[in-house]
């Protein structure tokens, strides 16, 4: 697999923030808003260029990242609507939300890192190659014994857990880019030309014409 031009660091993280307060509607919590505390400091702030180093180190080595972006491709292919999530660079979001030294991003790192830790060696074990080398039916069938948490036998409990986390975190980057707000046809944030309104039939409805 080719690898992808990565992303600005710059951009990386303000996906991050943006994804995270998404999240945060349903969770309470915000990464953005996260307060200062020994050993990390306070936020990026988001309008500078960084370069790798001046924030906080990136965690995944170069096969990792091509594993994550063979997992995120299983996860959202590219179709007639949209590109990959590897095309839309979400491994890129992934290295850097796991990389950021907040207590919710430390977690997730490990469950992520082990994960692919794991994938390595179930494809290694099943088909004695890498999980980039192996072909979509054979990434397909791994993956079909992870993606549910409560039909996952036993031994691949905790693989399903890291399934769980991996694939909200590719499904949240996704869908907050331009392309993925495209896919699922979502018209938010749109400018009008002009104003009409609202159509007669609601204006009845609530019995306000």
């Amino acid at each position: 697999m080719n690898r992808m031009k990565r992303m600005s660091r710059r951009e990386a993280i303000k996906w991050v923030v943006a994804a995270t307060a998404s999240m945060s509607l349903l969770r309470g919590k915000s990464f953005a808003t996260a307060p200062a505390a020994s050993g990390y400091g306070t936020d990026p702030k988001l309008m500078e260029v960084y370069k790798p180093g001046d924030l906080w180190p990136l965690s995944l080595t170069p096969q990792q990242h091509r594993t994550v972006a063979a997992l995120c491709d299983v996860i959202l292919p590219a179709d007639d609507k949209s590109p990959s999530a590897s095309q839309l660079n979400v491994p890129d979001f992934i290295d850097e939300w796991i990389s950021a030294p907040y207590p919710a991003q430390r977690k997730d790192k490990k469950q992520v890192l082990d994960g692919i830790e794991w994938l390595e060696k179930e494809s290694g074990k099943r088909f004695k190659r890498g999980f980039v080398e192996l072909n979509e039916d054979q990434k397909q069938r791994i993956c079909d014994d992870i993606c549910f948490e409560t039909k996952a036998k036993t031994g691949f409990k905790r693989a399903a857990q890291f399934f769980n986390k991996f694939r909200g975190l590719t499904m949240s980057a996704f869908y907050t880019t331009q392309e993925g707000m495209k896919d699922i046809q979502y018209l938010g944030n749109v400018p009008l030309t002009k104003f009409e309104g609202p159509p007669p039939e609601v204006l009845a409805y609530l019995k306000l014409e």
